[in-house]
This record gives C-alpha cells, sequence and structure tokens, in this order.
C-alpha cells in the first residue's frame, strides 16, 4: 500500500463517522444533483432560448433560488474535479479530459465521502469523468451504487467496445451488465428506482450526470429531430432533441420524488458542467463565447437550488458571483455534514444567499483556466472574475456590467484593477500548480479491483480517447504509470483490441448489435465516434514493466499475448508497442489487462 493511502484510509475513516452519524442524519434532507453535458446557459427556454422548449427546466426554474452569476470550468472533467472536491480543478489536479488529467487524485475528498460519512446513502448515475481505475472510480470516491458506461462518455477507451448510447453495457459497481434503452433513460431510470426503494430509510445523495447533450448526438429515435430540422441546423436540431429528453426526464424524477413523499424535504440542485456548444449560435444568452472559452459563455452556467421544505424564496435570483467550487462546501453548511477529515476548501458557502438571495458576501477573486497543455502555462486560456470585471487572458479586462457580450477591452482605461486581479492570479498560481502534473497512478492488484484494465486515452503523447480513434491505427506511446501494491508475480494481457471485440491482432472485428444508435449524420453506427476499422501488421509485441523487457511474437490468429511478470511494489511504468516484421514500431498496444497472480 502507498504511503498516500497509509496517510488517508478513507474508507475505515468514512464507516465509523457513518457509524456515528447515521441518527443525527435522519432528518436532513435528501439531496439530488442533476448535471448535463454541453448544454449551455442559452439552452433552456426560461433563459431565453427562442426555440428549445424545456417545460420541466422552466418550472424548476421557476421554483427555485437561481444564481445567474455561476460559473464552472470551460471543459468537462475539470468541473466535475472541482465539484466534487470544492477546490479549484488546478488545486486538485485535474487539469484536461484525456491523457491523465482527468484523475481527480486519490487523497481529495469527495462530495460523496462527506455524505456518506454523515450518514447519506450514496449513489450515482452517469458521467463520472475522473477516473476509471482503482482508486479513483465512483465506486471508491464514496459512492455505495455507481452505475455508468465510459468513464469520459460512450465510446471512450475505458468503454464497453460496442457501446452508442442505445441497448448497451453498462458498469455495475464495476461489472458489466446488459440495459435496453437509451443511455439517458437508463440513467434518470436507475436514479428514479433508488428514489423509489429508499423511502423512509436514511436520507440520500444521488448524482445524476448525462452524458448528454454532448454529441456525438446519438438518439433512439431520429423522428425526434423533424420538430427542429427545418427551422435550424441539423446539429442543433440532434442537440435540442436531446435536450428535450433531458427535460422530461427531469419532469419523471420530480414525479417520483413527489409519489414516494420526499420531494418537499429533497434539495434538488440542476446545473450544467460548461458553456454550451451546438445551440450557441442560435441564442447564448448575450454572452461571448462556448465550450472552452475563456469568455462567460464558456464557464457561466444555469444553477438551480429547489427545496421546499427549506422555506427558501422561490423563483428569486442571486446575483452575486458563486461558482462550482462553493457547492461542496455549502451542501456541508446546510446539510450539517461531518467529513472525515479537514478540507482545505477554495470555495466557500453560499448558505446565506439560499435564504435571503440579495445578500452579498465578502469580495473575492474567482478564477478559471481550460488548462489542456502536458507543461503547465500561466494565464493559458485564463480568466480572473469579480461580479464586475473579467480579466481574460492577462491582458483582456471587461466591466460585465456595462458590456456583458465582453466587446470592449478596457485594460487601458482601468489599469489599477488589472493590477489587482493580477495580483490575486498569481496567488492562485502559487497554490494551485505544485505538483499539478504528476502521473495518476492506477493501483495494480488491490482486492477492490482484481484486474486493471489501461487504455489509450490515458497516454500522455499521441493520447487516443476513444474506440474509433483506436480501431483506425492511430500511433501513439503506450505507457502508463501505476503503483504495484504488493511484490508478486503478475500477468499483463496485450491487445489490439479489447476483449469484448473478439478480433485477432492482426485483423479487424466483425460484430452486430441489436439497435444501434441514430447520429446527427442521419444513419446507424457501430462505434459512436466512426466505423473506419482499420488492420495493422503487427508480427510482434513488445512489453516493459519496471525492470522487465521482453519481445513475443504474434500469429494471425492471437487475440492477446500474455506475459508473466515479477513486479516489485512501489511505482513503475508499463509500456506495450506493436511492432511490425521489421521490428518497427507501429504504435503502442491500446488495451493492456492486469492482475495478480495467486
Amino acid at each position: 500500500m502507498s504511503l498516500i493511502r497509509k496517510l488517508f484510509p478513507f474508507p475505515a475513516l468514512l464507516a465509523a463517522f457513518a457509524l456515528s452519524s447515521a441518527s443525527l442524519a435522519a432528518s436532513r434532507p435528501n439531496v439530488v444533483l442533476i448535471i448535463t453535458d454541453d448544454q449551455g446557459y442559452g439552452d433552456i427556454s426560461a433563459h431565453g432560448s427562442p426555440v428549445l422548449q424545456t417545460p420541466n427546466m422552466d418550472r424548476l426554474h421557476s421554483e427555485s433560488v437561481r444564481f445567474t452569476n455561476f460559473h464552472v470550468d470551460p471543459t468537462c472533467a475539470p468541473t466535475r474535479g472541482a465539484l466534487m472536491s470544492g477546490k479549484y480543478s488546478h488545486h486538485a489536479r485535474v487539469w484536461h479530459t484525456i491523457a491523465g488529467g482527468n484523475h481527480l487524485r486519490e487523497t481529495e475528498l469527495t462530495m460523496a465521502d462527506a455524505f456518506k460519512a454523515s450518514g447519506y446513502r450514496t449513489a450515482m448515475f452517469g458521467k463520472w469523468h475522473l477516473g476509471s481505475n482503482y482508486p479513483y472510480r465512483p465506486m471508491d470516491r464514496g459512492f455505495d451504487e455507481w452505475l455508468g458506461q465510459g468513464d469520459g462518455g460512450t465510446g471512450t477507451t475505458d468503454d464497453y467496445f460496442t457501446n452508442d448510447r442505445v441497448n448497451d453495457h453498462y458498469l455495475h459497481n464495476g461489472e458489466w451488465v446488459y440495459r435496453e434503452g437509451w443511455a439517458l433513460d437508463v440513467f434518470f431510470g436507475g436514479a428514479i428506482d433508488y428514489i423509489e426503494n429508499h423511502r423512509g430509510e436514511e436520507p440520500f445523495f444521488l448524482y445524476v450526470a448525462t452524458y448528454v447533450p454532448h454529441g456525438p448526438h446519438a438518439i433512439p429515435d431520429p423522428s425526434w429531430i423533424d420538430k427542429y430540422k427545418d427551422e435550424i441546423p441539423s446539429s442543433a436540431a440532434w442537440f435540442y432533441a436531446s435536450i428535450e429528453h433531458v427535460d422530461q426526464n427531469i419532469g419523471k424524477l420530480r414525479d417520483a420524488l413527489e409519489a414516494s413523499g420526499q420531494a418537499e424535504n429533497t434539495i434538488l440542485i440542476f446545473m450544467t458542467d460548461n458553456g454550451g456548444t451546438a445551440g450557441v449560435e442560435i441564442f447564448n444568452a448575450g454572452m461571448r463565447g462556448s465550450k472552452g472559452s475563456p469568455y462567460d459563455g464558456g464557464h457561466r452556467v444555469p444553477f438551480f437550488f429547489h427545496w421546499p421544505a427549506g422555506g427558501i424564496q422561490l423563483g428569486t435570483d442571486v446575483a452575486d458571483i458563486t461558482a462550482h467550487i462553493d457547492v461542496l462546501p455549502t451542501l456541508i453548511d446546510i446539510c450539517e455534514l461531518t467529513p472525515p477529515g479537514a478540507i482545505d476548501f477554495d470555495g466557500r458557502s453560499f448558505k446565506p444567499q439560499i435564504f435571503k438571495p440579495k445578500t452579498i458576501l465578502p469580495k473575492r477573486v474567482l478564477f478559471v483556466e481550460k488548462q489542456r497543455t502536458l507543461k503547465t502555462k500561466k494565464w493559458e486560456m485564463a480568466t480572473a472574475m469579480e461580479n464586475r470585471w473579467r480579466l481574460v487572458n492577462h491582458n483582456e479586462l471587461y466591466d460585465i456590467l456595462s458590456d456583458p457580450g465582453q466587446a470592449r477591452n478596457v485594460v487601458q482605461q482601468h489599469p489599477e484593477v488589472a493590477a489587482r486581479l493580477r495580483e490575486a492570479f498569481d496567488a492562485y498560481w502559487e497554490k494551485v500548480t505544485p505538483g499539478d502534473r504528476e502521473f495518476p497512478k492506477p493501483v495494480i492488484g488491490n482486492s477492490r479491483d482484481p484486474e486493471t484494465y489501461l487504455h489509450s486515452s490515458e497516454w500522455r503523447e499521441g493520447t487516443q480517447w476513444n474506440h474509433a480513434q483506436t480501431a483506425s491505427g492511430r500511433k501513439g506511446i503506450a505507457s502508463w504509470h501505476v503503483e504495484i501494491e504488493t511484490t508478486d508475480t503478475y500477468r499483463l494481457e496485450v491487445r489490439r483490441w479489447p476483449r469484448e471485440a473478439d478480433a485477432p491482432i492482426r485483423g479487424v472485428p466483425d460484430f452486430k448489435k441489436t439497435i444501434d444508435a441514430w447520429d446527427s449524420k442521419g444513419g446507424k453506427s457501430r462505434l459512436i465516434y466512426g466505423d473506419k476499422m482499420t488492420a495493422l501488421p503487427v508480427r510482434s509485441i513488445k512489453l516493459e514493466a519496471g525492470n522487465f523487457s521482453d519481445t513475443k511474437p504474434v500469429s494471425a490468429l492471437d487475440q492477446r499475448i500474455l506475459f508473466d511478470v515479477s513486479l516489485q511494489a512501489g511505482e513503475t511504468e508499463v509500456k506495450a508497442t506493436l511492432l511490425d516484421e521489421k521490428g518497427d514500431e507501429i504504435s503502442g498496444a491500446y488495451y493492456v489487462y492486469i492482475k495478480r497472480l495467486f
């Protein structure tokens, strides 16, 4: 066991706290947190969308405290890391969506940890995007139950090879299970079943994170776009159709809360993970930028807080600047949680604003970044923010009160404001950058995860993040940093294709599904990101692990090559390479399975 795991034995702490807190937690509210993927601030009819109709989101909007100046990171995984930890994503070492930069480090306490330690049941349905192997999975981070697909989405390289969001395989507490239907309905259906099955027991924290409306826009019925296709571009039609069905499922979930008698004392939060994409050209609520942008359109998102039993002022707005890093401190405050250990939050509780929305909390500067580089770059796609001001990319200053569209750079007129925000950013930078690009290290040989699945989305060089990319034979360096828990012999199974593809290393898969999803290209697809299958002329595979190095031949029918390797406890690097008949490198091997031989 690593030194880190010895210093932070969260599972044992959580169990102790859960036992002592169970009776106190019984009277606390349930919490349901819904987060959608790539839905922008303008992609709700209550926010002014001229085309999209979202009656259930609109109803929730009218019955909530709305935070109208709420910010997240400009991309998926960083937002989720900050939301779960109450820390800036960069501080929690979540700086990308791939290449190992999407792993919330194991030393960080999570929102689920805090609820579980305080006597809550915890469950998650949907997109995690913070690590796919032990100790980074939802079930390792405080969730009692988890149903999901690929860590970053359907079709990513850790996902089941044939998944396309319709009639797919899902990981349920770490084991693959088959579920019929569209992924969105499967996740909300799981959440609704959970609500119905947990009446009158301990309170629950339920995290529902959709993969939609993030593209590719794979849906089970192409007729869903008929109402939109003559009014707006095709990509937006598929995008809006997905949002429309999120809206319907929110209505069903609220109905389930009502039917179970739990609606009154349930905190229901709705938010999104970054700025908009396909809908931005149609309506962007007057903002500049979209997903990935340091301008407000990249990171200002909806945030609705609904709690009937809380006596909050429904249909009111909080204009004070807030962010994803504030959500966990707020829920700890409101739900009287006792986390198993101290947390150095970057966020703060906005509980006073829940009850008195016009409250202005002490002035502060907030920061968001798009750090997607292998080496840290200061002011790379970054913004320092206050209620009135946005300092973007170090030298662009915008007065949001008079210029919400961020069209006029006033840095020359207000040099003192820019200097103050730069000074605040300097302090932030000193806090968040130490150790930020350290490799995450899946633990090999732990009983909680007997077999570790290494895949190409975690490569640092030539990262292949979805199965379609690996299927096309794109080149990269297959290198993973892992931690061996116990000195022993381990079996490493190296593959060109994952097991379920059932294909030889030199060949291509031949598979069929019962029903495939319809995508925005107008047809059915097997691999959600593309169907190009390329056979590679592999004649041998080289494996390097610790002090071990060996090369083995590959025959025409081989689906896998096995290496039994003695590995020492501690950190090591695993590298697997596909070679041609001359011994030259074709690419890194895309998939490796590792287990301890007992």
